[in-house]
C-alpha cells in the first residue's frame, strides 16, 4: 500500500462513538488527515495526508466496529457510494430526503412580501409540500432585477415555518450571509452559480444545516461530486444534490434538463439527489411532466417554484406553477415511487 495517499474506513452500522473514536485516535497518532462523515448513515472515516503504511488496513481491520477498508477508486472519495453503501438520509426534522418518500419542497423563487409568502406557504402546504422554498438573497443575472428583500426576507421565511411547520430552504449566496441565514433557514442552498465558489462550500460546511447543492449549469457530474466533497471534507455530511438542467444549444427550453444524472449518480454516490423542473424546463407546461419524470429516473424528491398567482410573480414568474398542478405531482410522485421501490431499493 505505500505511496497510496487516500483510504476509506466504513464502519458497521450499529458501531458507537467509542468504536469511531479508537479508530480516528489511532490514526490520528500515527500522523494522518482525518475526516470523520457521522450523523446521517453508518460513520465513514477518510484518511488522507501521508503514503499509507502497508500495515495500517490490517491493524484498522482489528479495531471493533470495522466493517471494511478500501482505496478510493474515484477523485471524489467521502461521496462515492463505497463509502456508505446503504446511503445517506438527511433528516431535517420529521422529513426524510434520501427514504422511500418522495420529498417535495415549494415556494415561489424569491420572497416579495409578508402577504405573498404566508399565503404561497399556506397553499403549497395545503397541496402537500413538505418543505418551503423562497429566496431571500437572490442571485439574478442582471444588475437591475429585483434581488430580494435580505435579512427581512430571512424573517419572514422564519415567520412562515412557524405558521406553517414546514422546514425552509433559501439560498446562501456568500461566506459572509452564512451565520445570518443559517440564523433562519433549515436548509442552505448553495445555487448553480456558486457551485464551485471553494470558499463558500468550505464555510457552509462548518455549519449544522442542510446543505442543497445545485448543479452548476455547465458542470459535469464529476465536478457537481467534487464540489459536495468539499463539504464532506469539511466534516458535514447532510449534503443533498440537486439537479437543476445544464446550458444546451437549444433555446426552446430554458435548460436541459440532465435526467441521464439521476440515476447515475445514485450508482456513484450515497448522498441523496433531487430535481429542479422548474429552472430545468423555464416552462410551467412542461413543470409536472419532468418533475414526473425525475421521480420515475430514481429522484428522492423535487424542489419547485409554486405560489397562488404565478403570473404575478417578480421572479421566473414563466416557469411557476399553481398549488391545484403542485397536487398533482405531490399525489402522482407518491404513486410513481411506490410502483418502482423494488427496483429502486435495490440502489439504496
Amino acid at each position: 500500500m505505500e505511496g497510496i495517499r487516500a483510504m476509506i474506513v466504513t464502519m458497521e452500522s450499529d458501531a458507537g462513538n467509542l468504536a469511531t473514536e479508537q479508530v480516528t485516535s489511532m490514526l490520528r497518532s500515527r500522523g494522518y488527515e482525518v475526516h470523520l462523515l457521522a450523523g446521517s448513515g453508518a460513520s465513514a472515516i477518510g484518511i488522507n495526508g501521508r503514503p499509507v503504511a502497508d500495515d495500517l488496513g490490517p491493524a484498522l481491520c482489528a479495531l471493533p466496529g470495522v466493517a471494511g477498508v478500501h482505496t478510493p477508486s474515484r477523485p471524489y472519495r467521502l461521496a462515492a457510494r463505497e463509502t456508505r453503501p446503504a446511503g445517506t438520509v438527511v433528516q431535517i426534522g420529521d422529513v426524510a430526503i434520501g427514504g422511500p418518500e418522495p420529498v417535495v419542497i415549494a415556494g415561489p423563487c424569491v420572497v416579495e412580501g409578508r402577504e405573498q409568502l404566508l399565503r404561497a406557504a399556506e397553499a403549497v402546504r395545503d397541496a402537500g409540500a413538505v418543505m418551503l422554498r423562497g429566496g431571500a438573497f437572490k442571485p439574478r443575472t442582471s444588475p437591475y432585477s429585483f434581488q430580494g428583500l435580505g435579512e427581512d426576507g430571512l424573517r419572514l421565511l422564519a415567520e412562515a415555518r412557524e405558521l406553517t411547520g414546514l422546514p425552509v430552504v433559501t439560498e446562501v449566496m456568500e461566506p459572509e450571509q452564512v451565520d445570518i441565514v443559517a440564523e433562519h433557514a433549515d436548509v442552505l442552498q448553495i445555487g448553480s452559480r456558486n457551485m464551485m465558489n471553494f470558499p463558500l462550500l468550505r464555510r457552509v460546511a462548518r455549519t449544522d444545516r442542510a446543505i442543497l447543492l445545485k448543479r452548476g449549469f455547465a458542470s459535469t457530474i464529476e465536478e457537481w461530486l467534487l464540489s459536495a466533497e468539499y463539504i464532506l471534507a469539511g466534516g458535514n455530511d447532510r449534503v443533498i444534490l440537486c439537479e437543476r438542467g445544464i446550458r444546451s444549444f437549444d433555446p426552446a427550453t430554458r435548460f436541459s434538463l440532465d435526467l441521464n444524472a439521476v440515476p447515475l449518480v445514485r450508482e456513484l454516490s450515497h448522498l441523496p439527489v433531487i430535481v429542479d423542473p422548474s429552472h430545468g424546463t423555464g416552462r410551467r407546461e412542461l413543470v409536472a411532466s419532468m418533475a414526473l419524470a425525475g421521480i420515475a429516473a430514481g429522484a428522492h424528491g423535487l424542489i419547485i417554484e409554486a405560489l397562488p398567482n404565478p403570473d404575478l410573480a417578480a421572479c421566473d414568474a414563466p416557469q411557476s406553477i399553481t398549488p391545484d398542478v403542485l397536487a398533482g405531482i405531490v399525489s402522482q410522485s407518491r404513486a410513481i415511487r411506490a410502483l418502482l421501490q423494488p427496483r429502486l431499493a435495490a440502489v439504496a
